[in-house]
């Protein structure tokens, strides 16, 4: 009987708006409901019931290395306008071995609200980073 495990974390694809690009890092995939709380003046329990409110989608950060020929994020983000914004699909899917999708989550109307173009120093080894937020209306989750 093969043995099963978890997957790693470091194999993943990112497509924003049907293009892929590589990302070193992305955060933030995560849901959040917040509770409402109701107490009718006349029940008999001394405490407030407590039901699922909203839907609520954390920002999802991206981070990748800085090439001379990749302006893509600080163009996505340098697109908006007065009130105007490129909205696009994003679909991260973390991969298995064989590099096909072992699960997938679709962000709806992504945009970028925050780029950063990376910290630099004289005396430091690193790849430079760009770092761009991403806020969405919706996150769907879908297992291969």
């Amino acid at each position: 009987m093969p043995a099963t495990y978890p997957q790693p974390v470091f194999s993943y694809s990112v497509t924003v708006g049907g293009k892929t690009a590589s990302f070193s890092e992305v955060t933030g995939l995560s849901y959040e409901t917040t509770p409402i709380e109701y107490r009718a003046g006349d029940s008999q329990v001394y405490a407030p019931q407590k039901m699922p409110g909203l839907m609520k989608y954390p920002d999802i950060t991206l981070k990748k290395g800085v090439f001379k020929t990749d302006l893509d994020l600080y163009n996505w983000f340098n697109s908006i306008k007065m009130n105007t914004v490129d909205r696009k699909a994003v679909v991260i899917s973390l991969l298995d071995e064989n590099h096909n999708p072992v699960c997938t989550w679709t962000l709806t109307d992504a945009w970028v609200s925050k780029y950063d173009g990376g910290s630099y120093k004289s005396t430091g080894n690193e790849v430079a980073i760009e770092t761009a937020t991403i806020v969405h209306e919706g996150m769907k989750m879908k297992m291969a």
